[in-house]
């Protein structure tokens, strides 16, 4: 009998372990997606419109900081949630002080769900918001690179980034959009 019990919690515990994975790494997805947006933003880049799924799939496994991001974010927003529990615990009187009583009123629990999941998602848009600050600054001190095309052509610029289908070069003023496969050599974009 203690087998079938310790084979139904071990079951139980996979299952919930795949549940979390999957949602983290949705999760990891759109903080990616946040993230690549606020990068080519500051370029002046709608990256939705060069990039396909699986650019978006591969971000948070692509680049560090974007998974960084998203375990800090994860662990900080579980952490405000348990400090916000042990204060509620701890000092109830002035814990409903300081919610002006709302506490003790119904409907409080959603309200605190939506307070730390909209504290997560500021977070998040400050976060991805400077990090595409600091990407457009470290381009700067890039060396420009030099692609040269099937027909002798040669452009030189920095890098920004490229997706499975383009690549993003900076030429002085303007952004240049460079199909890797394609008859078009370029399409230019300019640099808010």
């Amino acid at each position: 009998m203690n087998d079938g019990i310790i084979k139904n919690a071990y079951e139980a515990m996979i299952k919930e372990l795949q549940t979390i994975i999957t949602l983290a790494y949705i999760f990891a997805v759109g903080v990616g997606m946040l993230f690549n947006y606020q990068r080519y933003d500051e370029f002046g880049i709608n990256i939705f419109d060069y990039a396909d799924v699986f650019d978006f799939l591969i971000t948070p496994f692509s680049d560090l900081h974007v998974l960084l991001f998203t375990i800090i974010s994860l662990l900080l927003t579980y952490l405000v949630f348990k400090l916000d529990e042990a204060w509620k615990t701890r000092y109830p009187k002035w814990y409903s002080r300081i919610n002006f009583g709302y506490d003790r009123k119904t409907g409080y629990a959603n309200f605190r769900y939506l307070s730390i999941a909209a504290l997560l998602i500021c977070y998040l848009y400050l976060s991805a918001d400077w990090y595409g600050a600091i990407s457009k600054k470290q381009l700067k001190r890039l060396d420009p690179i030099t692609i040269q095309f099937s027909d002798g052509e040669v452009k030189k610029g920095k890098m920004i980034g490229k997706t499975k289908e383009v690549i993003f070069l900076m030429d002085g003023k303007h952004v240049e959009v460079i199909p890797i496969s394609s008859l078009v050599k370029t399409i230019k974009i300019p640099v808010p």
